[in-house]
């Protein structure tokens, strides 16, 4: 995996992170740094923990699939890219009195923003990934987005949520593709 295509990927797994963070920017309305590093850490650690989960898990099936492995890293991209498009043209709106930062409610969003995260990291398994890079690198653009994510929404609203799940997903689903273009030597 290259490095534009695991920013690629870091960005299009963050895009969860992004629109949560907006909402979150939306609901405190003028955040300090210190509450957006906090909300950037919380959704960072995550976002980084769960692909090393996922790695881990598909590591113990890698030799079972590993002669279809890149259609199951096409179809996780593709179900996870999917979701994220369909969560874009939702209705659903930012629940603008959450601006809380309570640990029970941070763990809360951290772990569904994430748990796309843990089925990318199942594809990482049948990739060639140095995983402890890839994670690290997820968690800071994660990081770095939420903040972003939590500014933007102090000054912008929602305006941007369902662009950014829109944009993640497509970049997945991409992703997904080329995975299968190569394995078929196409590309």
């Amino acid at each position: 995996m290259s490095f534009l295509e695991l920013f690629l990927l870091a960005v299009a797994l963050s895009m969860d992170a992004f629109a949560v963070s907006v909402c979150k920017g939306l609901a405190m309305g003028k955040p300090t740094f210190r509450k957006s590093a906090v909300i950037g850490l919380w959704f960072g650690l995550f976002q980084a923990g769960m692909p090393l989960i996922g790695y881990m898990l598909g590591s113990q099936f890698y030799k079972d699939i590993v002669s279809i492995d890149h259609w199951v890293a096409f179809v996780l991209l593709a179900l996870i890219g999917g979701k994220m498009i369909f969560e874009a043209f939702s209705k659903a709106d930012c629940d603008t009195d959450s601006g809380s930062l309570k640990a029970k409610v941070m763990f809360i969003l951290a772990i569904a923003t994430s748990i796309d995260a843990l089925a990318v990291g199942i594809t990482f398994a049948f990739l060639q990934v140095n995983i402890f890079a890839a994670v690290l690198f997820i968690g800071a653009v994660t990081f770095i987005i939420s903040v972003i994510g939590v500014k933007t929404g102090s000054i912008f609203g929602f305006k941007y949520k369902s662009k950014a799940e829109l944009t993640g997903g497509i970049i997945l689903i991409l992703l997904g593709i080329k995975t299968v273009l190569e394995h078929m030597e196409l590309i």
